[in-house]
């Protein structure tokens, strides 16, 4: 849906704004949905003993985990689309919390496996979070915008690395019992995406003119179409799917590294349980800035060479991780495993970044839709990548399998090239930042707070 009076600026500290309310509220809520679906992840070791399951199987739940997050993202983006971000978010938070909070409730693989499916919806929550900010900010801003609140998002994944071992210690202090420890510690992070559901309900709303089903009650019969008209457009846009791909090389390693970590410093560097988890929270913890510089340099590149820029700083940020990753996949010591895992956070958090500087551009009329299956992508791509940590299947080691991961993202970055925009796209993004960058100097000029960031 198109909409005016765009955010044309990100004021940090203002929250009497429907666009600073939803920035605030997006980030948050994706940060929780990540915090229950990758909850269960520092406790992994722990699990396989009580349920006595196997290290394969184990990567079968990640992937499944990864994997149900698909099909939700084309769903959701269709979702936003048709009854809009808040409604969306509000559902998939209340209904989320349901499997996060019961997933203790196992008593073996079978049914840990069909929980972890149920928990992967909630990665869909990605998708609103990128649809809502984008409809809230203007171009000169969007890709910023777009990256801050996907990386504060995004943090949820290192936070929960740190967080629930401590969790787990607290209620094992009590309950002095492993088994029972892990299934009452994913009760907490449960509760607090129900309460989220609520107050997103409450304070915020479709976009900077109120929400979709007031603005479209005159032409409710024809919105329909309009939605299913939009999903096929996009569906027929090869740039849409080579943007699939793309997400898949940065923001799916970034959940395989995340689903990854801890048992892999674990298993292959002897380390304890809270030690592990802290070293793979630090790479979640550098989203809170790096997919921001993704955005933020998608932005500049943007203002100064137009769609072509953005598409550019994407290429040289792809190419970066896919050299990274390899590089990490030959250390084997603990300070140098430390620093090349922070190098590839930050070039797949920017790559990440960059990709959703150029969504926005693709097709605003459906922008759900883009989205969605862009998002998609990037859990296609951990997917596809898990199967390489499969060892009766591949019968590599880990540390093979993140070699070969890092070189084919770093081949994958070269189709970045054939991501173009028309003459007339290019000419109307440059229209629409340069209408942006003037309303934003009207405000400061004249100093009206509602005119700078709305």
């Amino acid at each position: 849906m198109n909409t005016n009076r765009k955010a044309t600026r990100i004021n940090l500290f203002d929250f009497t704004t429907p666009q600073m309310r939803t920035f605030h509220m997006t980030w948050f809520a994706f940060f929780l949905c990540f915090f229950g679906w990758f909850g269960i992840a520092p406790m992994l070791k722990i699990i396989r003993e009580d349920l006595g399951i196997t290290t394969d199987q184990i990567v079968t739940t990640n992937m499944v985990a990864v994997g149900s997050t698909v099909l939700m993202r084309l769903v959701i983006g269709w979702l936003c689309d048709r009854i809009g971000p808040r409604l969306a978010y509000t559902w998939l938070l209340v209904l989320g919390s349901l499997p996060v909070m019961l997933v203790g409730l196992s008593p073996n693989y079978e049914t840990f496996l069909i929980m972890r499916m149920a928990i992967g919806a909630v990665g869909a929550s990605f998708v609103i979070t990128q649809y809502h900010t984008s409809v809230m900010f203007a171009p000169n801003c969007v890709g910023t915008a777009n990256a801050t609140t996907a990386g504060w998002g995004n943090l949820g994944g290192g936070v929960t690395q740190i967080v629930m071992p401590l969790v787990f210690a607290g209620v094992l202090s009590v309950v002095a019992s492993e088994s029972l420890a892990w299934r009452y510690a994913m009760v907490m992070p449960g509760l607090l995406m129900l309460l989220t559901g609520v107050a997103y309900f409450r304070l915020t709303q479709d976009s900077p003119e109120g929400n979709f089903k007031e603005l479209r009650s005159q032409q409710a019969g024809l919105q329909a179409k309009q939605v299913n008209g939009a999903f096929v457009e996009a569906c027929k846009d090869y740039r849409v799917w080579l943007l699939f791909v793309i997400y898949g090389a940065c923001f799916g390693i970034e959940l395989l590294v995340n689903s990854k970590a801890a048992l892999y410093f674990a298993d292959y560097f002897d380390m304890d349980l809270g030690t592990a988890g802290l070293i793979a929270g630090l790479f979640g913890l550098m989203n809170i800035f790096a997919r921001t510089l993704g955005g933020v340099f998608g932005d500049q590149f943007g203002a100064r060479w137009g769609l072509k820029g953005r598409v550019r700083w994407l290429f040289m940020a792809l190419f970066v991780e896919g050299l990274a990753l390899m590089a990490f996949s030959r250390m084997g010591t603990i300070p140098t495993i430390i620093g090349s895992l922070l190098f590839f956070s930050l070039f797949v958090q920017m790559a990440e970044g960059a990709t959703f500087s150029v969504v926005p551009f693709i097709n605003k009329q459906a922008l759900g839709a883009v989205a969605g299956i862009v998002g998609a992508g990037g859990n296609a791509g951990a997917v596809a990548a898990m199967f390489l940590f499969k060892k009766q299947l591949t019968g590599l080691e880990w540390p093979e399998a993140f070699l070969i991961v890092g070189a084919i993202v770093t081949v994958v970055s070269f189709s970045v090239f054939a991501v173009r925009f028309s003459p007339a796209a290019e000419a109307a993004a440059q229209a629409a930042h340069d209408a942006a960058m003037d309303e934003r100097r009207e405000a400061e000029l004249t100093g009206s707070p509602a005119r700078a960031t709305a």
